[in-house]
């Protein structure tokens, strides 16, 4: 897009990319620092026509109008000209149409906000309770939830739609932080269920002012966009891509008794020969940190099944390498945490969900053992269970690259059901996946035989045999070998990561869906226990 600046008598174009249906303020604001040589480190303040401040938050919003005139102030010396009103910022010479905006830079001092006072859990509370109480459909969402303790994702949905049309009502169609903040703090205060208590605030799903994001954000932006092209349209990013976190950080591990030099070539030599598993396992933790060098490396890092083929053939060298980079209670977490805490509140979850054959024969396997004279065969009830999981965190959105897929698509992304007496070597070279998932061999899908983690046409034997320690060690193989997370399943193995394996919280970046079903589950949990 093509914005019109001016400062002081000069009037130029900055040219501003559009990403992912965003425009960066960070980029503008550099470019025009750029365009009209200012000192680096000039201070800038953005407003509109009517002299409102336009922050970070929402120049993207109403930069992607068009038609829109802005004006930039600074503060600093190196400016002597300054505009009398609001009404001369409209005198450009510049032409006006709906694929550009005019931006006019002048010098008046910057004057803080005034504060209207603390935000308060009390204030934010009524101020739901009222907007529900005197909204159509508001006094149904309380009701629902004094009856159940929690919301389905259709009141959800209905609560938000409620909450954002009495913002818009009250503040227009771009609302500060601090009031998209304090509706956000009334929800998790009037629905105590929806409280995340692994975030900051507790209500980063309904509002995340750092980074823009949660149900209240994507609702104002869907109801811009519909406005600014005359219909429905649900367009969003592709997915989530983490934020300082994830399987692909560069973490500092230090580990005693490393080998290097000729003794490291000898380790490597001795490894593809021995078959004694305790010098298999000495060996490879010997050699975990250069391991870790290869791994990082991207010229590299294909290699590292050829020079450690015994990932192969060894069971359990994922999980002794998965523990030296997190400690062995970090490694444990999945499989003390699943049963007694997770497994049982899925599946009531799950149930809230809108039925579908596919998610009726998965929770009726996770709920009975089931007969091997099912019509329709489906997984044991503990696989079943943790697919339902799945479910529950579908693909995100989709885009032109990656198109949108349903959960149940979504399973075949996680795991591969493969016939006993079938091929294995057939099975690899027909995959097409090149993210890791669990290949299940058996007889039957209730009765698996061995788990498999394919990676890149490559098959690691999981030490498992239970389906939750297969999905342990999946999960853990994108860590071992520094792998992304499937697009299709990012909100799935981020729930893992952050809050049953306790990864990088707080550095990660979460979807909404995954912090509302944290705050679900968790708090389900505790009235539980109570």
């Amino acid at each position: 897009m093509l914005i019109q600046v001016r400062y002081c008598q000069q009037q130029k174009y900055v040219k501003l990319d559009e990403v992912d249906g965003c425009f960066d303020f960070v980029q503008f604001h550099d470019k025009v620092i750029e365009r009209f040589c200012l000192p680096p480190d000039a201070k800038l303040v953005y407003k509109d026509a009517t002299g409102t401040e336009v922050d970070e938050d929402i120049f993207s919003d109403l930069v992607s109008q068009g038609n829109v005139t802005l004006s930039v102030f600074s503060n600093d010396e190196f400016s002597d000209c300054s505009l009398s009103s609001p009404s001369d910022y409209s005198d450009s010479s510049f032409s006006s149409c709906a694929s550009t905006s005019t931006i006019l830079l002048d010098d008046v001092p910057r004057k803080k906000p005034r504060l209207e006072g603390p935000l308060t859990a009390a204030s934010a509370r009524k101020l739901i309770e009222d907007v529900l109480g005197t909204s159509s459909g508001g006094e149904e969402v309380l009701q629902e939830y004094h009856t159940t303790q929690t919301l389905t994702d259709a009141t959800r949905r209905k609560l938000v739609n409620i909450i954002v049309a009495h913002m818009i009502d009250k503040h227009g169609q771009l609302p500060s932080k601090a009031v998209r903040e304090e509706y956000a703090l009334g929800i998790v205060t009037v629905f105590p269920s929806f409280k995340d208590p692994y975030s900051k605030k507790g209500y980063e799903h309904f509002y995340d002012a750092a980074s823009s994001t949660g149900y209240i954000s994507w609702r104002l932006k869907t109801i811009q966009r519909k406005i600014r092209r005359g219909h429905a349209s649900t367009s969003s990013p592709t997915g989530f891509s983490p934020g300082g976190g994830g399987p692909n950080v560069r973490r500092s591990i230090v580990v005693d008794q490393q080998l290097d030099g000729d003794a490291y070539q000898e380790a490597i030599s001795l490894l593809n020969h021995t078959t004694d598993s305790s010098v298999i396992f000495l060996k490879m933790r010997e050699t975990f940190q250069n391991r870790r060098k290869l791994i990082y490396d991207s010229d590299k890092t294909q290699d590292i099944f050829s020079i450690f083929p015994r990932f192969l053939d060894t069971k359990g060298l994922m999980n002794q390498d998965f523990t030296l980079l997190f400690e062995e209670e970090v490694s444990n977490l999945l499989l003390q945490k699943w049963d007694p805490f997770f497994r049982d509140n899925v599946i009531k979850e799950a149930k809230r969900l809108t039925p579908t054959p596919e998610l009726r024969r998965m929770l009726q396997a996770a709920e009975s053992p089931g007969s091997e004279l099912d019509e329709a065969p489906t997984y044991d009830q503990e696989m079943s269970a943790l697919l339902l999981l799945l479910y529950l965190l579908p693909p995100p959105p989709g885009g032109p690259r990656f198109p949108k897929i349903s959960a149940s698509d979504a399973v075949e992304r996680l795991v591969v059901f493969h016939k006993s007496c079938c091929s294995l070597e057939e099975h690899l070279q027909s995959q097409q996946n090149q993210q890791p998932y669990l290949l299940a061999v058996g007889r039957q899908k209730r009765k698996i035989d061995n788990f498999y983690v394919s990676i890149d046409k490559h098959l690691i034997p999981c030490q498992a045999t239970r389906s939750i320690g297969a999905f342990d060690e999946l999960f853990k193989a994108h860590f071992v070998f520094n792998v992304s997370y499937d697009g299709a399943l990012v909100n799935f193995y981020t729930f893992l990561q952050t809050t049953v394996y306790n990864i990088d919280m707080g550095k990660m970046k979460e979807s909404p869906r995954v912090r509302d079903l944290r705050a679900k589950l968790l708090n389900q949990e505790v009235v539980v226990t109570i």
